[in-house]
């Protein structure tokens, strides 16, 4: 007898075709029948975006990139994913974070060094 003829109400999920559960032992999504070459091309690919790079600049100071790197790895200043060093330097100081000043004069003097430019993260995709 149905749940209608029982008086019960209808469900949600009673509109939707149900799905066959996979076996013990099998992931979601993957097939029963792949070879080890299929596997390979499974793995994740991270995206590098371009950075525009002109030869003619010399690496910038150890100690400067060091002190850039400490700055994107401090969470207090907020996220530093999807904009540059100086707008990150800028909106904490705007939340009144209090961010170090010595990197936004580096970061003023580097302007035109992408690896000074950018955070750690930059040449990854969102």
């Amino acid at each position: 007898m149905s749940r209608r003829a029982m008086g019960q109400s209808r469900r949600i999920t009673d509109s939707f075709p149900r799905r066959r559960r996979r076996g013990p032992g099998r992931p979601p999504g993957r097939l029963k029948n792949k070879n080890k070459k299929d596997k390979d091309e499974d793995k994740v690919q991270v995206k590098v975006r371009d950075c525009p790079r002109t030869p003619s600049q010399p690496p910038p100071d150890p100690e400067l990139l060091e002190m850039l790197r400490r700055f994107d790895l401090s969470w207090e200043y907020g996220p530093c994913t999807g904009i540059t060093r100086l707008q990150r330097w800028e909106r904490a100081q705007e939340l009144g974070l209090s961010p170090p000043g010595p990197v936004r004069d580096a970061l003023l003097e580097h302007r035109d060094n992408p690896d000074v430019t950018y955070s750690l993260w930059h040449e990854y995709e969102l």
